[in-house]
């Protein structure tokens, strides 16, 4: 048995399951499918490998509760990368996924640094907004 041993890295991407605040519902087999298509891409033209775990979540706040992916990625050892190539693949990832399903925003966590694409100010109707 081979053991190989890395730096920790992750990268999580949360995509609501809602297109703006339209309440025109995302298929999560559609999520899959463009992540698919885009892992293919990545292999054909870039020989990376960009695994994830989705995970079925809900975000809450305020009379929002919106059914969410969380969508994992970790520096898989058989198919290691610097974690700045890792970044800019998950990034890119999720502004394909902005154009496709068209949320107003999409937030990416990683260890060192919190990341959000938003496509407009506006605030779910659902949410208090005292401001």
């Amino acid at each position: 048995m081979e053991r190989k041993s890395i730096q920790p890295f992750y990268g999580i991407i949360t995509l609501g399951l809602e297109k703006g605040y339209e309440k025109v519902k995302i298929e999560e087999d559609e999520v899959v499918q463009c992540i698919q298509e885009h892992q293919d891409y990545l292999i054909t033209n870039k020989k990376i490998y960009l695994s994830a775990s989705i995970s079925n979540c809900s975000i809450v706040l305020s009379g929002q509760i919106e059914p969410h992916l969380s969508i994992r990625f970790i520096n898989y050892p058989k198919f290691e990368l610097e974690p700045p190539v890792l970044k800019l693949e998950i990034e890119e990832l999720a502004k394909k996924l902005m154009t496709t399903f068209q949320p107003n925003r999409i937030v990416i966590e990683y260890m060192d640094e919190l990341i959000m694409l938003e496509e407009s100010s506006e605030i779910d109707p659902r949410i208090i907004n005292s401001q």
